[in-house]
């Protein structure tokens, strides 16, 4: 028989540390007891746990207690696959036998994701899908290679369990996988659905369902608060880890785009369901809107083009014939899949268009709920390849638009709903808890409570909504469940870290350097990056601004050195990772994933270069609109957005040198603004606390020491 009531917090921690192989550490006891407080009383929990602290143990064990005390589902949110994976293959395994005699059964577990992410069997063995023209244009190969990765998935599903995108190794481009999964709005449902008994999907939505602990990602998350259905099973507490990611993560997701090659595509796909005139209708408002886009500047509209809101108009209105024809067509069962497409299609160019004709009804564009600005799709991809697969170069006109602010979401739909525990190494910039929870739509904490203090950058003044705030309600959902912000109540909590940073590590800023251009690195960056990485002995992870330095640095470097030297791009990522980590003389350049993706403790990192402040740039429509809202409100608009953003980053970054309690070394940060800048002190306050230095020689030394140690 199961207790009456399970054992307390602190006994089950210490069984969940004695399984994993580790030891209790102060910061670990203080979040767990702290998450148990945030369970019980409903008040909402914003920790900050530095590395080594063991926080997944700190909230999945009062989770696990409160799920099975209660009979209850915790959704726990990551931003990476790499955590959701050390969650469901190493935690949660260990703890359900470990604690299963403490709780009177084992807990449940499962993993969750969008239903793109798993293999549709009706679409694997259903007629061929188009391809897309726009990603097939000019490439007499892509057709052919794109047989063979399907194939190649029809002996895959003959295998899987799960269905699972992640558990195809090695992988493929999402032009193929589009192939042979569904979204959504695509899907037939189970019930109408020929294979819906076996879908890989509602599997994985059953399993969930019955289990204790959902591990999920940022965007289902978000999708579950923003959408009007439920996607995730019922729950009443959320944990959000890396939660320093979940504005952007929910921003993505409730950013749309249109273009061309989306409208006739659309377009082609109806030519089969509806009337021809019809969809040929769509597809000229399609060609006609590339033909305007083509003629106008990328950048951010403060007001709709006149040509631009008429071809908008025009592939509204066609959209919108096509759906009322498709709806009113009588449904086969033989083309249900391509019909639920077609339809999809429809739906997402329509609701597009109408929110993009509406997004300049306010006239004042700082109290707008939306930014739309004119983008190169290309340009876009070569700005993320250090976080995407993705191989696209054409460079295809985009429109997009995407909420001024996500916290009045949030607000409503994440914290008005369930008791929500955030986490992360990286949430008190500049000392307080303050700058990110005005992200995430709750208010400022009262002056001298836990995570209030001084430094922090503003967002809306107060903490109350901005003006260009998007609720539930104004993005055309109904907000019955509208959350008073003074009714919304948290707590910031730092339990520090196991390291001792000051003895640890030390911070080197090269004041002596000069402030970074736009010209690419300057030969004084290249000759300290040189030193540095020579007194270290390799053993250097660079982290960049750019990939454009980070292969100056790599070009003008490589024979200089005596060392090993890659460079990101190269080979896949975690493979240079796993080189860099295995040979203690390499040296590892590269961009944005390596900020926050490398975990590589003991002796083969020692020193972390950053060649300058991780500022968004200047040119970005979303940041620049922000920017401006909150000037307009009277805050700091560059303190606000700006600063935050290289705060976080910065953050992450030096967080990489540390991972073992062993380790030792140098962040060296060249940009001289980091110690001459009025914002250097803001940013400062947001790093770990390692030994401060200007002196060059002293850091040299150091290194130096530890490499012939």
């Amino acid at each position: 028989m199961p207790p009456s009531e399970p054992a307390g917090v602190a006994e089950l921690l210490s069984a969940a540390v004695d399984a994993v192989g580790g030891s209790r550490r102060e910061g670990q006891d203080e979040m767990a007891a702290a998450v148990r407080r945030a369970i019980v009383s409903g008040e909402h929990l914003a920790v900050q746990a530095g590395t080594g602290t063991g926080k997944s143990l700190a909230y999945l064990v009062p989770a696990i207690r409160h799920a099975v005390a209660d009979d209850a589902t915790v959704v726990v949110s990551t931003a990476t696959i790499a955590l959701q994976r050390q969650l469901v293959d190493r935690d949660l395994p260990k703890l359900a036998k470990a604690l299963k005699a403490l709780l009177g059964r084992a807990p449940t577990f499962a993993i969750l994701k969008g239903r793109r992410n798993y293999l549709c069997l009706n679409k694997l063995h259903g007629p061929e899908d188009d391809v897309d023209p726009a990603e097939e244009l000019f490439d007499p190969f892509a057709v052919s290679a794109m047989g063979r990765q399907v194939k190649r998935i029809h002996e895959w599903a003959d295998d899987t369990e799960t269905g699972d995108r992640d558990e195809l190794v090695p992988g493929v481009p999402d032009t193929v996988w589009r192939q042979v999964s569904v979204s959504a709005r695509e899907c037939l449902g189970a019930s109408r659905c020929p294979v819906g008994e076996d879908c890989f999907a509602e599997r994985a939505r059953a399993v969930a369902g019955q289990s204790d602990i959902v591990v999920t990602n940022h965007a289902l998350l978000a999708i579950d608060a923003l959408e009007g259905r439920p996607v995730l099973p019922e729950h009443d507490v959320v944990v959000v880890d890396e939660a320093h990611e979940l504005v952007d993560r929910v921003t993505g997701v409730a950013t749309a785009e249109l273009t061309s090659a989306m409208v006739t595509t659309a377009g082609k796909r109806c030519a089969k369901l509806v009337d021809e005139a019809l969809a040929d209708r769509l597809v000229e408002a399609g060609e006609g809107f590339a033909l305007i886009c083509e003629d106008l500047p990328p950048g951010r509209w403060d007001s709709l083009p006149r040509p631009v809101a008429g071809a908008v108009s025009a592939i509204r209105d066609a959209a919108g014939r096509c759906r009322q024809a498709l709806s009113g067509e009588r449904r086969g069962e033989e083309d249900g899949t391509g019909r639920k497409v077609a339809q999809a299609a429809l739906d997402e160019i329509a609701e597009t268009a109408v929110r993009l004709l509406g997004a300049f009804d306010e006239p004042d564009p700082a109290k707008r709920r939306d930014v739309v600005w004119l983008a190169e799709r290309g340009a876009q991809a070569e700005r993320a390849s250090a976080q995407s697969q993705g191989s696209e170069t054409a460079r295809h006109r985009v429109v997009r638009i995407a909420p001024l602010w996500v916290g009045g979401l949030l607000r409503e739909r994440l914290f008005g709903r369930s008791t929500v525990v955030l986490t992360s190494a990286t949430l008190a910039l500049g000392g307080s808890f303050d700058a990110l929870a005005r992200q995430w739509g709750l208010p400022p904490q009262a002056p001298g409570t836990a995570g209030s203090g001084p430094g922090a950058a503003t967002g809306a003044p107060e903490g109350r909504p901005a003006p260009g705030d998007a609720t539930t309600s104004e993005a055309g959902r109904p907000d019955t469940d509208a959350v008073d912000l003074d009714t919304v109540r948290w707590t910031g909590l730092d339990v520090g870290s196991p390291f001792q940073h000051a003895k640890a590590g030390i911070l080197y800023v090269a004041r002596r350097l000069p402030p970074p251009g736009r010209d690419g690195l300057p030969p004084a960056y290249l000759d300290e990056i040189a030193g540095l990485v020579e007194a270290a002995g390799g053993r250097t992870l660079g982290l960049f601004s750019s990939m454009r330095a980070a292969k100056q640095a790599t070009e003008a470097l490589r024979e200089r050195l005596g060392t090993p030297l890659l460079c990101q791009g190269e080979d896949a990522t975690m493979l240079l990772v796993k080189k860099f980590a295995e040979d203690e003389a390499t040296t590892l350049f590269g961009t944005l994933s390596l900020w926050q993706g490398v975990d590589v403790p003991g002796p083969s990192l020692s020193c972390v270069i950053i060649d300058r402040i991780p500022f968004p740039r200047p040119d970005d429509p979303l940041v620049a609109a922000r920017q401006r809202a909150a000037d307009a409100r009277g805050a700091n608009g560059f303190l606000s957005v700006s600063a935050m953003h290289a705060a976080l980053l910065l953050a992450q970054g030096a967080g990489r040198l540390l991972r073992g309690m062993g380790d030792r070394g140098v962040v060296a940060v060249l940009d001289p603004r980091l110690a001459t800048a009025r914002y250097g002190g803001f940013l400062r306050a947001s790093l770990p606390p390692f030994w401060p230095t200007q002196d060059r020689d002293t850091v040299l030394g150091a290194l130096r020491r530890l490499r012939d140690a």
